[in-house]
């Protein structure tokens, strides 16, 4: 099977199950042991919380350069997660920039064979694209040191939605978180535990659906991740799907820490556009955006004028390929919390009249 070939049947991994040994991977940077009381944190709320038994692999205890310079070890550490019967899901500590390179070390067939829960986000798109080209659905979200490992009390709608998607056979219906956060709180900082980031109230989610598509039921499978990283995977041809199979599948969407603007979100727009991408898609769904950077501090009128303007730009060059898609903005999944993970590669359900979008 070639890397954009089109799977016959889709498969969602079999649900963990409490007492279940997990797997942490770092399949992306090693920058995870760069803060080992982070990842402890998490390790401990998958044990508290969760009652399952984080198995910590090789990668995760690789420094950085080591990882950065061996992408075939990363790849080893998958494929042995996956293979391994004693494990019901693998946790992925953190992103990175590089994972595009593990692909072309990974056995399709092997992680097609062994069907298992990944959790990763931001980087780790690159892989929930290569198993979405298999057939094997992923979760975007519930990843460690961003998702878990969350400074202060452990958000309860997070919990929730990774419950779901660890141990139930679907994430069933999602709903609009009440409050968010993307204050960022060092982790290296001592009191990191006991930090409180500082929440916001969420106003719902915002739906733009053209009038043609009033009282239509939309159904399909969802592909994405991480804008950048997703031009990334498309740059690359590695991982990325077949066009055909994506006809009728819904868009998911977010950006990233780095705040990328919103002319460089048009950019990558405009490209998917004239890949004859965004036509195919029944629907978009934008995960709502981190705005603000460990290097500077950002007002609330800078941070309200990001969001309007990314907006306005994804429904601008959406609408330019596909005038007739609805979209649905500043859902809970992506780089700020809580966090909500969203199958890839699973069946959505979106209503535009009831306003409502579940997972069957």
């Amino acid at each position: 099977m070639s890397d954009s070939a089109a799977p016959v049947e889709f498969v969602t991994p079999p649900p963990a199950e409490p007492g279940d040994q997990v797997a942490v991977i770092a399949p992306s940077s090693g920058a995870a042991t760069i803060f080992p009381d982070v990842l402890d944190l998490a390790l401990e709320r998958l044990r508290d919380r969760f009652d399952v038994e984080p198995v910590v692999y090789e990668t995760a205890e690789t420094d950085p350069d080591r990882l950065r310079e061996n992408p075939e070890v990363r790849a080893e550490d998958i494929q042995a997660a996956f293979r391994d019967p004693e494990i019901s899901a693998v946790f992925a500590t953190i992103g990175g920039d590089d994972q595009i390179r593990v692909l072309r070390h990974l056995d399709g067939e092997i992680l097609r064979e062994n069907p298992t829960r990944f959790f990763g986000m931001s980087d780790n798109t690159c892989l929930a694209s290569y198993l979405w080209t298999r057939g094997v659905v992923s979760y975007y979200g519930g990843q460690l040191l961003n998702n878990v490992a969350i400074a202060g009390e452990f958000p309860e709608y997070s919990e929730r939605y990774l419950r779901r998607a660890l141990f139930d056979e679907s994430l069933g219906e999602l709903a609009p978180a009440a409050e968010w956060t993307d204050d960022v709180i060092e982790w290296a900082r001592d009191d990191f535990r006991e930090a409180t980031p500082e929440y916001e109230s969420a106003d719902g989610w915002r739906w733009d659906v053209p009038d043609e598509r009033a009282g239509e039921q939309i159904s399909g499978r969802l592909w994405g991740g991480c804008l950048t990283v997703l031009q990334w995977v498309l740059a690359a041809d590695r991982g990325a799907p077949d066009p055909d199979a994506l006809d009728g599948a819904v868009f998911a969407l977010e950006t990233s820490e780095e705040l990328p603007s919103a002319e460089e979100v048009r950019r990558i727009l405009t490209c998917f556009g004239e890949r004859g991408l965004l036509e195919r898609f029944d629907a978009v769904l934008v995960g709502r955006p981190q705005t603000r950077k460990r290097e500077r501090e950002y007002t609330d009128e800078e941070r309200d004028q990001y969001r309007v303007d990314q907006r306005a730009t994804i429904r601008e060059w959406v609408r330019e390929y596909n005038p007739d898609a609805p979209i649905v903005f500043d859902l809970d999944f992506g780089h700020t919390n809580p966090n909500a993970p969203v199958p890839i590669g699973g069946r959505v359900e979106i209503d535009p009249d009831e306003r409502s979008i579940r997972f069957p």
